[in-house]
């Protein structure tokens, strides 16, 4: 496969590195407003062209955020949001009611300060709602040009099906990094058969293969990790080791471990978009600075060796958060 710098999604060729703006606003602590702005800004300026966000990060704010900053540039963007997990009186819920997608969109559409979505994913399947009834909404907002394309989030290869029976879809997102392989049971041949894109959020294992968080007691009260298996002990000690090689590698490549798991990412397939995200202007250009990694054949089958399904300690979510998971486990 070519691996060249700009990957197609939903019709449209972008930077292969995209911009996940959760971090802004959500789950990891949150940025103020002015830090948010020069971040995406930045982000802008450095060549991203693929911003990513959903009704969901800061309950809104983040596609609030957004959308002041896209404004002036927003036609040279691929602009992705997503529906069907909002927050309600401060609580997350899963929705896949066509009604409650719709009016989810509408209010994405003024936040964002356009009046269309170049992607609009489903965030999660609602186990009450058949996906033929919540893609079927989406299908009649691409009618009524208020979205590009449709995509769906965290869901498997049999889900994937049945959707892309209803209108086809753009593009398939999934946690998928070296130490989340689950796009690879199923997701990955499924999305390639149908012509999808993946795009893969927490591509750097959200910090923990970038050598940035080596204890718990780094993550502010309220960051999402903290309740996540893989961050605590006694899983904690043993993926720490994952490091040690790692490091070596990155060392040969004269790069550092994030870009070395983006490198990783990109040399799956050039139908595969990663969408790192960050809160620091230094981590965003360093993340981009993946580009310029290629890796040889067999460092990718050495990385592959290394960190995978077996040499990591730990699911990746709790108990609860585990079940409004539709895709694939190990």
């Amino acid at each position: 496969m070519s691996m060249g710098n700009t990957r197609s999604i939903a019709g449209r060729d972008v930077p292969a590195i995209g911009l996940g703006c959760m971090n802004i606003s959500h789950a990891y602590g949150s940025a103020t407003e002015g830090e948010g702005m020069a971040l995406l800004e930045k982000a802008y300026d450095l060549g991203v062209r693929h911003f990513d966000t959903a009704a969901l990060y800061g309950h809104g704010k983040n596609e609030t955020l957004v959308g002041k900053v896209i404004k002036p540039f927003r036609e040279d963007i691929q602009l992705a949001s997503k529906c069907g997990m909002t927050g309600v009186n401060g609580k997350k819920v899963i929705d896949g009611r066509p009604d409650t997608l719709l009016a989810t969109l509408d209010d994405a559409l003024v936040r964002l300060q356009t009046d269309h979505i170049d992607l609009y994913y489903l965030h999660r399947l609602d186990p009450n709602v058949p996906i033929e009834d919540s893609v079927g909404a989406l299908a009649t907002a691409v009618s009524s040009g208020k979205i590009g394309a449709i995509g769906l989030s965290e869901v498997s290869a049999a889900t994937i099906r049945r959707a892309h029976n209803v209108h086809p879809l753009a593009a398939v997102q999934s946690e998928y990094s070296l130490w989340t392989r689950n796009p690879e049971i199923a997701v990955l041949d499924t999305c390639r058969e149908l012509g999808i894109s993946l795009v893969a959020f927490s591509p750097l294992t959200r910090g923990f293969l970038t050598g940035a968080v080596t204890s718990q007691d780094q993550l502010v009260e309220g960051d999402i990790r903290r309740a996540m298996p893989r961050f605590q002990p006694p899983h904690i000690a043993s993926n720490l080791k994952l490091l040690v090689p790692l490091k070596e590698i990155a060392a040969q490549y004269e790069c550092s471990l994030a870009q070395l798991c983006l490198a990783w990412c990109l040399a799956k397939g050039d139908d595969i978009l990663p969408i790192p995200g960050t809160r620091s202007v230094e981590h965003l250009e360093d993340n981009l600075g993946a580009l310029r990694v290629i890796l040889s054949q067999e460092s990718v089958a050495e990385l592959d060796h290394l960190v995978n399904a077996s040499t990591v300690s730990g699911p990746r979510y709790p108990e609860a958060q585990q079940t409004e998971i539709d895709t694939e486990q190990f």
